[in-house]
């Protein structure tokens, strides 16, 4: 037992390397207002109200470290499970070597060492697998935990439900029983009912996402279908984005942040607070508009975003400093004590030097990609007849592609959004073509560390 608890808190160490790197818990510019949904407190309006609350429970308005190590332990215990699912029994020397290869050739850590809800898109992936064909691997109280990590997961990011989606679907296919099909939806149900009981309270609206729409209107315009609706119908509809006609397409992050954007400054020069928020309701009514003109070309788009997606997946967009002055160190400065604004003022990423820091451990992520692209081909192959090793290997793959849709396809391609998933691959198969242990070892092996 001490063997095993000090294996998966090595590992959890090993898998938040960055942040000691950086000297602090990595952060980027919405860390400030998940941060400021428990700070303020405050509603934010396009962000699901369940990530903050969760930093806070392990914060305490004392230190960010908190949930930095939660998230360690979170993904450490995954790969515990994980290992023990593929192999029989879970091994605290291979755990240690599993966690210091994610470490040292993937992107991994540059996701889990950052405070953002990026960190459950593995979380969920691997907990409704390990639910969905591992069941026997598990004991009740793990079975419960993943269900119960699974369904915040979900709810942290509304990227999440259609990656949940497409598992359901995936389980429901390929193991053909109604029980691991019930293990897999009751956590995208439960997430699904926290979001409307949340937006409901924050909102007064019980639904998945009060202001969802000008997201999806961003992405269209900037695609050209909606630009064209928007053409087509201007003046006679009234929309107050006939004002903007010719300003658009324009890319989706400038039409949806930019100061001087059509959604945050009126056509007189007037500033709009909320602007995203005040134009959701147009932002339906042309969304489904655009769907119902430009199906297929919706349909395309959404797909070459999606390959895009596909292809960039490296930790650059993780390091940066661009706006923490705005967003981020205020919030610590008005929710902590004096010595965790000291801490944060004096690490690299907010004084722009961690990129440069980082630099040499990022050329092994790229080559450790490719190889688990051969490696799940292998693994694939390998595990013919075996119904859970082949539900755990390919249903990575099913939740790689999901999160390149749900992210690239349906937003905007980013680096961060695949490398926060795509890591998951080299490691479920070199775990797979590991092979089994010894059938005498699988009952000790049943014994998770807590």
């Amino acid at each position: 037992m001490i063997l095993r608890l000090a294996a998966g808190l090595a590992g959890a160490l090993l898998l938040v390397w960055p942040a000691f790197l950086n000297g602090y818990p990595l952060v980027f510019s919405d860390t400030g207002a998940f941060l400021h949904q428990t700070t303020g407190p405050l509603v934010i309006w396009d962000k699901p109200h369940v990530y903050g609350p969760l930093m806070a429970l392990f914060h305490w308005h004392a230190s960010l470290w908190g949930p930095l190590l939660a998230q360690g332990l979170c993904v450490s215990h995954l790969l515990w499970l994980l290992q023990r699912a593929l192999r029989g029994r879970a091994s605290p020397v291979l755990h240690l070597a599993t966690c210091l290869g994610t470490a040292a050739l993937t992107t991994a850590p540059f996701t889990i060492a950052l405070l953002m809800p990026d960190v459950f898109a593995p979380i969920v992936l691997l907990a409704l697998l390990l639910l969905g064909f591992a069941r026997a691997a598990l004991t009740r109280a793990e079975t419960l935990w993943l269900g119960l990590l699974a369904a915040i997961g979900i709810a942290t990011h509304l990227s999440h439900v259609p990656l949940a989606l497409a598992l359901v679907v995936f389980v429901a296919l390929v193991a053909r029983r109604a029980w691991p099909l019930l293990r897999v939806a009751a956590p995208l149900a439960a997430a699904i009912l926290l979001l409307l009981g949340t937006n409901y309270w924050g909102h007064g609206r019980a639904v998945l996402s009060p202001h969802g729409a000008t997201f999806a209107l961003a992405r269209l315009q900037a695609d050209g279908p909606a630009a064209a609706v928007i053409r087509d119908r201007c003046p006679g509809s009234g929309w107050y984005l006939c004002a903007f006609a010719d300003h658009l397409p324009m890319d989706s992050d400038a039409f949806l942040w930019e100061a001087d954007s059509p959604v945050n400054r009126a056509p007189d020069g007037t500033p709009r607070f909320l602007g995203g928020a005040l134009l959701s309701a147009e932002a339906s009514v042309i969304v489904a508009e655009t769907l119902r003109t430009h199906t297929l070309e919706v349909a395309r788009t959404t797909a070459l975003n999606a390959l895009r997606q596909m292809t960039l997946a490296t930790a650059g967009d993780t390091l940066v400093d661009t706006h923490l002055a705005a967003a981020v160190r205020p919030r610590i400065a008005e929710g902590f004590p004096p010595r965790e604004l000291a801490a944060y003022d004096a690490a690299l990423q907010p004084r722009g030097l961690l990129p440069e820091a980082a630099a040499p451990f990022l050329i092994t992520h790229v080559p450790a990609l490719l190889a688990g692209g051969v490696l799940a081909l292998f693994a694939w192959w390998h595990s013919l007849g075996d119904r859970r090793r082949i539900g755990l290997v390919v249903g990575v793959l099913v939740g790689v592609c999901a999160n390149a849709l749900a992210t690239g396809g349906l937003s905007k391609p980013h680096l961060r959004y695949e490398a926060r998933i795509l890591w998951l691959m080299p490691v479920v198969a070199a775990l797979a073509l590991r092979g089994r242990s010894h059938p005498a070892e699988t009952a000790e092996g049943r014994a998770a560390f807590m």
